[in-house]
């Protein structure tokens, strides 16, 4: 097998949170928020390429840094999570228009490019976007990590069944980030 060559896919952190379950996912969203920014700046010192994969909520106009500065300055419920996740400069970024990152986006374009072969998924919501972008990357032949400690979704209860699923279907490690690369 080839070495490793990573590239860390941060799902739907930049997110107002204002939808009817938003005030659910918040204080779980808010923890992997900050454990996906303690990985992030290891990665960093690793030269790991960072890559925001976000919904477009339908906003078809709009584009990813209207989608940072909105949730950084508006009073919206995913105002404090924005703040922990807010990207660099150097940070990659795709626009998804549905729940994987791989649906009609470039992002294997991008993977190809920075010669990626494994990915390490972390995001919201564990049971919908971060596994329906695990589901496609495993079609893909990447070797996952799905930190559990860095994906949320509305309830711990459903956010297990999804990290087991993605563990015992798509063989993703499913480790604490604090593993990855230490």
């Amino acid at each position: 097998m080839n070495s490793p060559r990573y590239a860390l896919l941060i799902i739907d952190m930049i997110n107002d949170l204002e939808f009817s379950s938003g005030y659910q996912l918040f204080p779980y969203a808010l923890q992997s928020a900050k454990n996906i920014a303690t990985l992030k700046e290891r990665l960093k010192k690793h030269a790991i390429p960072i890559i925001y994969v976000n919904d477009n909520y339908g906003k078809w106009q709009s584009d990813f840094r209207y989608l940072v500065s909105h949730c950084l300055k508006e009073n919206v419920r995913g105002k404090p999570i924005a703040e922990i996740m807010e990207p660099e400069e150097d940070d990659y970024f795709v626009l998804k228009p549905k729940y994987s990152g791989f649906f009609a986006t470039p992002l294997q374009l991008l993977l190809d490019h920075l010669q990626v072969n494994t990915l390490i998924i972390t995001g919201v919501a564990g049971n919908m976007c971060v596994q329906f972008t695990a589901n496609d990357a495993y079609m893909r032949d990447y070797k996952l990590y799905v930190p559990a400690d860095c994906v949320a979704s509305n309830t711990i209860e459903t956010n297990d069944h999804a990290l087991q699923l993605m563990e015992d279907v798509l063989k993703a490690d499913i480790s604490p980030s604090s593993t990855i690369l230490t």
